[in-house]
């Protein structure tokens, strides 16, 4: 492993230690449904950070399913992540045109 690979990795840790934190300290303060999904969203994208990680020091548990040659726990990860992004940007987006239309 190069030093470009630790500095990755490193940063990748980091910053997405920060935004998980700040994410977590936003949710105790904001109960609005697509915040929360927006929060969910960075949690999940943390956790997919820190199982890459894993995968790329050989520790990851045995993987029992697999979607092509993709495990599925990392197909899981990545489409919930998104799936959470989507469902708040639309419930915004429904909230701007209601919030319109008044």
């Amino acid at each position: 492993m190069d030093e470009g690979q630790i500095f990755y990795i490193l940063s990748q840790l980091v910053l997405g230690a920060i935004s998980t934190f700040l994410a977590i300290i936003l949710w105790s303060k904001i109960r609005e449904i697509a915040w929360i999904l927006i929060i969910s969203g960075t949690i999940i994208a943390y956790i997919e950070i820190v199982y890459s990680i894993l995968n790329i020091f050989g520790i990851n548990g045995a993987e029992l399913f697999y979607i092509g040659s993709v495990p599925f726990i990392s197909f899981f990860l990545s489409a919930l992540r998104n799936l959470f992004f989507i469902a708040a940007f639309a419930i915004m987006i429904i909230k701007q045109i209601k919030g319109e239309k008044k």
